[in-house]
């Protein structure tokens, strides 16, 4: 196939091309900091948790951290110039992001129905030096700060197009995406490295005639899931429904938090590393001989 469609024309067998609109990314709960903190900042759930503990206490810079909820209250809305003013002196490099937000905008964040004892993890409205925090605290309230700034910024606006095309016989496939409004993205496309990136297609139409230069067939192999990493396995936590084989039992957990609580989830991991079941291969987590033993040594009705 690849040599008999070098060279050859080709004859568009359907065009889509459709505007996307994605929202900003909703205000952290611990989990999701923990696992941005991780990927980001390379923290560990631990130092995340004991660095927003310092934030919130000691500084009084951000809200309650040990919460599982990622919304905030209506009534929130009108503090948020103030709290924006706070960031810009708190982290100067986000003051370009606080005037340039609206903050006439509402998110879908901000919904009383979704709130439950705790709200999203955002900044408050104390104003103070940032040269007096950590590194690591600045980094962490900059990651808190921008996710809430996102949400005074439009929606980012993408086209995704999609071509079927026939050469010598043969149907190929084409898909395109291109950032038309990037809206938030502005605000934290530095914390999205995971973005996918842009691949832009040409305006066709079905029956227009194009040429195939050559063609090429990349061989893979399947390979065996990556090894955890601290961000990984604490979202395997959240949502461990997806890795349990009984029925019954996953119905259950997909009905709950996931496998421990926001405050105990870090806890569970430290406690597994202090007593020698896993541990640290860069950046990579392995189970010991011992934690391995203790697998075995386990009943199988125990085994999830």
């Amino acid at each position: 196939v690849v040599e008999r469609i070098g060279g050859q024309p080709g004859t568009v067998q359907e065009y889509q091309s459709k505007v996307v609109k994605q929202s900003a990314p909703l205000p952290y709960n611990l989990s999701a900091l923990q696992i941005d903190a991780s990927r980001q900042l390379n923290l560990s759930p631990k130092q995340t948790l004991d660095l927003c503990q310092q934030l919130y206490e000691r500084h009084k810079l951000i809200t309650y951290p040990r919460s599982d909820c990622r919304y905030l209250p209506n009534e929130h809305h009108r503090q948020a110039s103030h709290v924006a003013a706070a960031i810009g002196m708190v982290q100067p490099a986000l003051q370009s992001a606080v005037q340039t937000a609206d903050f006439q905008l509402r998110s879908a964040a901000w919904n009383d129905t979704k709130v439950s004892a705790h709200h999203g993890i955002i900044p408050t409205e104390r104003r103070m030096n940032g040269e007096s925090l950590s590194r690591q605290e600045l980094a962490l309230y900059t990651l808190i700060a921008r996710h809430y700034l996102a949400q005074f910024y439009p929606p980012l606006q993408r086209r995704e197009t999609r071509i079927g095309i026939e050469i010598a016989g043969g149907q190929f496939l084409a898909k395109g995406r291109e950032i038309l409004l990037p809206g938030w993205r502005v605000v934290l496309s530095a914390d999205r490295a995971d973005e996918e990136p842009e691949s832009r297609l040409p305006l066709l139409q079905q029956g227009d005639v194009v040429h195939c230069e050559r063609g090429e067939r990349i061989d893979k192999q399947t390979q065996p899931p990556k090894p955890f990493t601290d961000a990984t396995l604490l979202a395997a936590m959240t949502g461990i429904a997806r890795y349990v084989q009984d029925s019954s039992l996953r119905q259950i957990l997909r009905e709950t938090d996931g496998l421990g609580t926001e405050a105990s989830r870090a806890g569970i991991l430290e406690l597994l590393f202090q007593r020698g079941f896993l541990q640290h291969q860069g950046k990579s987590i392995r189970a010991t001989e011992m934690g391995k033993a203790l697998i075995r040594a386990l009943p199988v009705a125990a085994s999830l």
